[in-house]
């Protein structure tokens, strides 16, 4: 049978044993004799008795579930972000409250908020931005914390990075190894620190070539795939194309796609494209050079570093960098 609002002591009488021996026996604890486990474990299944969450964590001060706040969920680059500290967490015990703050500060502080209060065992977190973060809120709360794809500046937290710097570098210079010196980018707000980066990167390619950027060529927006299509527009009106593209994001790089489809603009005979990520959910192998991030490998890694955190705060701050693998 199984009935409302089972509570402890109605599993203590079902079995015959004390309210503390109940507690001993779902607490794991030592010193049960088996006949006695077995009995408490039988009426937690007669009753369908289910521990409080909360009233645990209040007791323990110690929770089994952690958050994960991501800034677009659609986006494949999280999604797989998602899949692995979800992998890694199972494997531990641990459950994960998924959030999703749109790019938004205030939904991510309102995520913060929540999951702070709900007592969560540690967060990983992908920061909308790398100043005024609610990082200091949540390290002040004693809550472990792992920042990944995105640093922050206003505190030093366990971070797991992409080498921005290094892929753009590389994309680029591949670039210039075909012969392009006229060459146009479409990329994400430099505010964020993925997009300075990665401008950082193509800037120190062109000028390991001595080749100078024309900042004309130079479009700027959000890493969304409306931003990438307008911007490239913009660089299709222009009288004189540059001999190449490189797009900042897999986004971004949809929106370049669709308007290169709408001008009838082919690559590489119109223009060679050169793109940050595997654009993994077409149907078709476009003919570009890219980056692909190692993007199960930042989940895993940061989930990891939490797992460490939660079992050792005091452990020393680790800054991890991975790099990603150039397609040609």
């Amino acid at each position: 049978m199984i009935q409302e609002s089972v509570k402890i002591k109605d599993v203590a009488q079902h079995a015959g044993v004390s309210s503390a021996t109940v507690s001993r026996v779902l607490g794991n604890k030592p010193h049960v004799k088996e006949d006695v486990r077995d009995r408490v474990l039988e009426s937690v299944k007669a009753l369908g008795y289910r521990p409080s969450r909360i009233a645990q964590s209040l007791r323990t001060q110690k929770s089994k579930v952690i958050g994960l706040i991501v800034s677009d969920i659609q986006n494949s680059f999280f999604t797989a972000i998602v899949r692995a500290v979800e992998d890694v967490a199972s494997e531990q015990g641990y459950g994960v409250f998924l959030c999703n703050t749109d790019e938004n500060p205030e939904k991510e502080q309102f995520y913060v908020d929540l999951l702070l209060d709900e007592r969560v065992a540690g967060i990983v977190m992908v920061p909308t931005r790398e100043q005024d973060t609610p990082c200091k809120e949540i390290i002040h709360s004693g809550t472990p914390l792992v920042v990944v794809d995105r640093r922050v500046l206003d505190v030093e937290v366990d971070t797991v990075l992409t080498d921005n710097r290094e892929a753009s570098s590389k994309l680029v210079k591949a670039l210039i190894a075909q012969g392009h010196t006229s060459i146009a980018a479409v990329l994400p707000d430099l505010r964020i620190t993925t997009g300075r980066e990665r401008h950082l990167g193509m800037l120190d390619a062109l000028a390991e070539a001595n080749i100078a950027m024309d900042e004309d060529n130079l479009y700027i927006g959000p890493p969304t795939a409306e931003a990438g299509y307008a911007l490239t527009r913009k660089l299709l009106a222009k009288k004189v194309l540059p001999t190449a593209l490189f797009v900042g994001t897999k986004y971004m790089c949809l929106g370049a796609l669709k308007a290169f489809h709408e001008a009838d603009i082919r690559f590489p005979e119109d223009i060679t494209l050169a793109a940050f990520d595997k654009l993994d959910m077409l149907p078709y192998k476009p003919n570009f050079i890219y980056a692909e991030q190692p993007t199960y490998d930042l989940g895993e890694s940061a989930v990891k570093l939490l797992m460490e955190k939660i079992e050792n705060p005091s452990k020393t701050i680790q800054f991890i960098t991975l790099s990603s693998r150039l397609n040609i």
